[in-house]
């Protein structure tokens, strides 16, 4: 299947040029290429791993990107050096309630603990949370739908949550989507404000350090206290 990579560049590229300018936070160019992109593939009878197969080159430049976003934060080197304190507070407080709100609501909700296990990295960038998803015996496909739908959600609503609390400060807004809303979420913040993007960028990073540490000791802790309650 040849043609599977060039088309979904193609239906992204044009997608990416409508979005700048429909400007719009609802035309996400992720969501918009994915809805194009599912009846392609339901009409020519192509499987999903077919698919991921012969993209997978997309799936490896993902590392690059995260990456590439290095440039931004050595830019800011001097402001993030002034604030590393109030930085790690808040990306440690962020990873830590995005766990254990996604896992208890899991909970909540009637999940196994196999289902819940793949939400609780929800917030961190894919590449990790499919690896911590799969250590605590989650299914990894689930927690990279998780991912991708957290992004999502962060990048089309993020921005106006803040703006309705009138949330101003370019560090604020920056590390606030970064925790939530991870990669998706960056890209989003990196076309409205070069130092937004560059904070979303750091809590991005740090988030998903800080989440690959505690996840481990967290969810035994959540999953046994599930099993007492």
């Amino acid at each position: 299947m040849w043609w599977m990579l060039p088309v979904t560049i193609i239906v992204f590229f044009a997608v990416r040029y409508a979005a700048q300018k429909i400007k719009s936070p609802l035309f996400n160019p992720l969501v918009v290429t994915t809805l194009i992109l599912i009846p392609i593939l339901l009409v020519t009878g192509t499987s999903y791993s077919e698919y991921a197969g012969n993209v997978k080159i997309l799936n490896d430049l993902l590392a690059c990107s995260v990456v590439a976003l290095a440039l931004p934060l050595y830019e800011l080197l001097p402001q993030i050096k002034e604030r590393w304190k109030s930085i790690l507070f808040i990306t440690f407080t962020g990873s830590v309630a995005a766990m254990i709100t996604g896992v208890s609501i899991a909970f909540w909700l009637g999940a196994t603990p196999e289902i819940a296990a793949s939400v609780l990295p929800k917030s961190v960038t894919t590449p990790i949370a499919v690896t911590l998803a799969a250590s605590q015996e989650g299914i990894p496909s689930i927690a990279a739908f998780c991912v991708v739908l957290v992004g999502t959600l962060g990048a089309i609503v993020g921005h106006s949550i803040l703006n309705l609390f009138r949330i101003k400060h370019h560090a604020a807004r920056g590390l606030a989507i970064g925790t939530v809303s991870h990669a998706v979420g960056t890209a989003r913040c990196i076309e409205l404000d070069y130092q937004e993007g560059a904070y979303s960028s750091l809590a991005l990073v740090l988030c998903g350090i800080i989440t690959s540490i505690l996840a481990p000791f967290l969810f035994p802790i959540m999953l046994l206290l599930h099993n007492l309650a």
